[in-house]
């Protein structure tokens, strides 16, 4: 037995860049353990895994550590796949069935909008730990459901950073995302996003940390509609538009590597 996966850059048009996933389209339903094993075999932040329904697809990510329950760029990917393998008509809505709820994605002019829930952040006071790892002394710090946010002085500063892995994989949560005021013209904001605790030291372009990044800065900057860069060494765009609870991730795809997992 064969089983198909697609590796994809996603939020970018260029190889090599963004955030790359796997996505393995499934002809039936499979175990829990062998899912971690493929996705610790791929050694990737995530792989998708798709299951077909009458509605849509069930949708699951793993990280080489554990399932999560929401990803931007490996749901982006999976759309991708499913109209460029045209298992979906490019003018028809994809549904995802996921631990996050239903997600739903469209294509228009090379672009794959994402309507996601948002996650907003509380204030929080930051723990010890968080500003030792960092090495910096926060603007703001917040908490959503997943991560911490902290706010720095400058784009800068952000790129800059070197933050201490060990002690954030201590921390009792799945990441942290870093951010500041973009100095480029192009750019409302820019992110680092760095997740030890779940096998990821720094991803490059976090879809869902948008859905917390950007009802912050919509909130500071008094704007719906932001563009955002992900400032890894890879290196990502993510058109963020605020709608209440909603938020809508939009960014481009490419496929880098098709190949078979061979199996018993």
């Amino acid at each position: 037995m064969r089983q198909s996966l697609i590796q994809v850059d996603a939020f970018t048009d260029k190889p090599f860049s963004g955030n790359p996933a796997a996505v393995c389209i499934l002809e039936a339903a499979r175990e829990d353990t062998w899912m971690q094993n493929v996705a610790r075999e791929m050694n990737l932040s995530e792989t998708a895994f798709l299951l077909k329904r009458p509605d849509g697809c069930d949708l699951r990510w793993f990280s080489p550590e554990i399932e999560v329950d929401l990803c931007g760029h490996a749901t982006l990917a999976s759309a991708h796949v499913l109209w460029e393998d045209k298992l979906v008509r490019s003018d028809e809505e994809v549904r995802f069935h996921t631990r996050s709820g239903v997600l739903t994605c469209r294509l228009k002019d090379r672009w794959i909008g994402m309507d996601f829930p948002a996650v907003p952040e509380k204030p929080v006071v930051p723990p010890n730990e968080l500003i030792t790892a960092l090495s910096v002394i926060p603007v703001y710090t917040g908490k959503n459901r997943f991560d911490y946010l902290v706010e720095i002085e400058s784009e800068t500063v952000l790129r800059g950073l070197s933050p201490d892995f060990s002690l954030l994989k201590t921390m009792p949560m799945r990441g942290v995302m870093v951010t500041a005021q973009s100095i480029q013209k192009e750019y409302d904001f820019i992110s680092r996003f760095f997740a030890p605790r779940v096998g990821i030291n720094e991803n490059p372009v976090t879809g869902s940390a948008h859905c917390c990044l950007g009802p912050y800065w919509q909130k500071k900057l008094k704007r719906y509609q932001l563009n955002a860069y992900q400032a890894s060494a890879r290196g990502g765009e993510v058109r963020v538009c605020i709608d209440a609870d909603r938020v809508m991730l939009s960014g481009k795809a490419v496929t880098v590597m098709r190949g078979e997992l061979m199996m018993d």
